[in-house]
């Protein structure tokens, strides 16, 4: 129809008074005069929406790295395998449902760069930023580019960049640390390439075993956990058991871990064993068991890191000492077993009493304690894994 169709028609309907058809007059230019601004409008958001290719990351081209179960899961992003609900103490069990240390990898010249993730919930941590517990890291290149996290709903879909040069760029999303997440798909130009990501320097990778400090708290995105800062140091790929409240050194979850073919272990667990007498039970035992697998792969055993309080009040964290002295005991008496392959490394050499400003509550390193704690470790692993 027309517009002077329309208006006849509007006219010959109306009985109302002069004033009533000049209302009705100026809506119906009104509505005309903004229909061609809103198809426009239209058109472009829904531009927006068909040019991005949407990818799942199930896709063989996607390399999923720290989630050695990931297939057997069937695409659950958790770090035990399912089987171990049944197996592993329920703290590790909910833990594990968190991927931190997870990352997909891949490479694309793609102009932009989006994201789909369905959380588990809305954040809710009181010593971690949003980013830090539920945040997608997006690295390109080796180097920091954006952050996604969840705001009012627990599905998300964002951009990490876009109108960017068409390039070969290398992807690498770090998945959040303490916070279930799924990935339900990348997106890019629909003609994009899309390519495997490049090799590591070690073909395995190393598996870190410890507490929440292990798992990443309390990093403000999941890119800065001290494993993931190593990472990108030494071009290393890295497992992170570390469980929240949990790190126990349980038999059962030694024999998950052990699961994996890893080209270096590193036991970073203390804290969250009741006293030195509980370490000293559970230590060495935790010990065997990764060693009845993997006899020759290198071992590195850190001590407690040093927690703030310890400078300045005496009753605080007062079995810290006791329980550095149970880990330095137990890897000489492996080494005098004949195991030559088990190290040690002190945590104050990681992060210690000069040092303080790198905790967030005294007890969890902020992004400056985990950088600390990632250069103190450098020089071990690297040794380790013949760098």
């Amino acid at each position: 129809m027309n517009k002077t169709t329309l208006f006849k028609t509007a006219f010959r309907s109306s009985r109302s008074s002069s004033s009533t058809r000049a209302k009705i007059l100026f809506i119906l230019f009104f509505l005309l005069s903004i229909l061609p601004m809103a198809l426009i409008i239209a058109k472009a958001f829904g531009q927006e929406e068909t040019t991005m290719s949407w990818h799942s990351v199930s896709e063989p081209v996607f390399r999923i790295n720290g989630l050695p179960f990931w297939a057997e899961n069937e695409g659950e992003f958790w770090r035990f395998p399912k089987r171990a609900q049944s197996l592993v103490p329920e703290g590790a069990w909910i833990q594990s449902r968190y991927p931190s240390g997870g990352r997909i990898r891949f490479k694309t010249d793609s102009t932009s760069l989006a994201i789909r993730v369905e959380y588990m919930t809305l954040p809710n941590m009181r010593n971690m930023h949003a980013f830090g517990q539920s945040g997608v890291d997006a690295y390109v290149d080796g180097q920091y580019v954006a952050s996604v996290a969840p705001r009012k709903d627990i599905q998300v879909e964002e951009h990490f960049f876009k109108g960017q040069e068409k390039k070969e760029r290398e992807i690498t999303l770090y998945l959040p640390l303490y916070m279930g997440a799924s990935v339900k798909g990348i997106g890019i130009d629909p003609d994009a390439s899309l390519d495997a990501a490049s090799d590591f320097s070690v073909e395995r990778p190393v598996v870190y075993y410890g507490t929440s400090i292990t798992q990443g708290g309390c990093a403000s995105r999941p890119g800065l956990s001290y494993q993931a800062i190593l990472g990108r140091m030494l071009n290393v790929d890295f497992v992170n058991f570390g469980f929240s409240g949990a790190g126990k050194g349980e038999p059962e979850v030694a024999q998950i871990i052990s699961e994996v073919s890893a080209s270096c272990f590193v036991l970073d667990y203390t804290q969250n064993t009741k006293d030195a007498e509980t370490l000293e039970k559970v230590y060495i035992p935790f010990i065997e068991v990764i060693r009845s697998r993997h006899p020759e792969t290198p071992i590195i055993c850190t001590t407690a890191i040093y927690m703030a309080p310890e400078a300045v009040f005496s009753n605080v964290h007062p079995d810290l000492p006791r329980t550095r002295e149970v880990i330095r005991k137990a890897v000489q008496a492996r080494k005098d077993a004949g195991d030559r392959n088990i190290h040690l490394v002190e945590g104050f050499t990681l992060l210690g009493p000069d040092q303080a400003d790198g905790f967030v509550d005294g007890v969890h390193p902020n992004d400056l304690g985990f950088y600390w704690m990632a250069q103190g470790l450098e020089p071990h692993l690297r040794k380790a894994l013949g760098l």
